[in-house]
């Protein structure tokens, strides 16, 4: 191969010598000048079930929160019961397991999750205001929280309007589960919202004003959510499918948090949403998003592995366990390459590569990634892989030799509330 990327990473690799979300944050130094300027970090991951890929997104969340004044962290999680995390990690009541739970995702019900979730709150807890860190779900999936809230809030203020049992299905709403052309469901919630909007003043002085805000703003959850799910999944143009609705929601979230924050917002989702290109047959991703609308203020780290296992259901399971999944090294992959070139576990920034150079030209040209979503098939996932053109659609690589499997927190004793 005439444009090769082995020399450039030998010479421009910053070595991890450990993964270990209590690490030393002076090996993370290097990320200071390549994040200098930048606002937004969108921390990706290969596989949603990777213990090392949480583990460093862990320890470069505190890099971020207590060297460069990052004070959110924006996850790909039900924007509807992350609130209540972010009360949690704000001294808030609560138990951080049941929390995660309520996210709706068995990906982030993991000790490695819990464990962030539960350095936030100690950060906080010695923390000024202005250096605090909140947990922010951007994702409008899964409202069960926000139901609840509206409808406890009608039974009080409005008990004639609580005619909500539509609002049932948007509890567990995930994208295409009820494609509607005439999105009639999200037109009732649409209506609530004007409802709850127009008697603002009369319903905050019979409760208060954080409980009517609250509310209009978990009935606006409900219509983001009521527009996913009714969407179909395939369309002729992607960017009306669920999933493209779903990362212009995502992004849209992001955008605000950067509006009402002065400082750097962290983002948490999978490669695929992070990285600035298209997926799933040409929708638009987050990170596309994000670097149409801010530039190179935003950064994508993409997080890849050589080998390993990694946790995912199989096939269509939507409520079963997940399991390990097993892989070697593929010669077909930019991991295999990126294993061969340099040994161990490293960050490589992108943005400094001369584009006229062997590494620059390889780094702009298609090769293969592996990519994992939550669920995997259940015999052919080996050879599950996506084009990238690397330099395109990341500034920077994480890369982890060896991936295990994320540690799921047990059971719950009681019902998921």
């Amino acid at each position: 191969m005439p444009d090769d990327i082995g020399p450039w990473l030998a010479a421009n690799a910053v070595p991890l010598r450990t993964l270990s979300a209590e690490g030393a944050l002076e090996e993370l130094e290097p990320l200071r000048e390549p994040l200098n300027d930048v606002r937004i970090i969108g921390m990706g991951e290969s596989t949603h079930g990777t213990r090392e890929f949480f583990q460093l997104k862990h320890r470069l969340l505190r890099f971020l929160v207590l060297e460069m004044g990052c004070t959110a962290l924006a996850m790909e999680a039900s924007e509807s019961a992350a609130r209540a995390v972010d009360a949690y990690v704000h001294g808030g009541p609560g138990d951080a397991a049941r929390l995660l739970d309520r996210l709706g995702f068995w990906t982030w019900r993991t000790e490695e999750v819990r464990d962030m979730v539960e350095w936030m709150r100690e950060h906080n807890g010695n923390a000024p205001v202005a250096e605090q860190v909140s947990f922010v779900g951007v994702d409008p999936q899964r409202c069960a929280d926000s139901v609840a809230v509206v409808r406890a809030f009608l039974l009080e203020v409005a008990p004639q309007r609580d005619e909500t049992d539509f609002l049932d299905v948007l509890t567990e709403a995930r994208p295409g589960s009820r494609p509607d052309p005439g999105q009639r469901l999200r037109v009732a919630a649409e209506d609530l919202v004007a409802f709850l909007v127009s008697h603002r003043g009369e319903f905050a002085g019979r409760t208060s004003a954080d409980a009517a805000d609250a509310a209009v703003w978990h009935a606006g959850a409900l219509v983001r959510a009521a527009d996913l799910v009714t969407r179909p999944l395939q369309t002729e143009n992607a960017e009306d499918s669920a999933m493209a609705v779903r990362d212009r929601y995502m992004a849209e979230a992001i955008t605000s948090l950067v509006a009402a924050t002065g400082g750097r917002i962290a983002v948490w989702g999978h490669n695929g949403h992070v990285a600035t290109g298209t997926y799933a047959n040409g929708v638009v991703s987050l990170g596309s998003r994000l670097r149409q609308q801010h530039g190179e203020a935003y950064y994508a780290l993409g997080l890849l592995f050589g080998e390993g296992s990694f946790n995912a259901r199989r096939g269509d399971d939507l409520e079963g366990d997940a399991v390990a999944h097993r892989v070697g090294r593929s010669g077909r992959t930019i991991e295999s390459r990126f294993a061969t070139a340099v040994r161990g576990d490293y960050l490589i920034d992108f943005r400094t590569v001369d584009p006229e150079s062997a590494a620059g030209r390889w780094l702009r040209d298609s090769h293969n990634q592996r990519s994992f979503g939550s669920n995997v098939p259940r015999l052919t996932y080996r050879f599950h892989v996506a084009p990238v053109v690397p330099a395109q659609e990341y500034d920077g690589i994480a890369f982890v030799a060896r991936s295990t499997c994320s540690r799921p927190l047990p059971p719950l004793s009681t019902a998921r509330r």
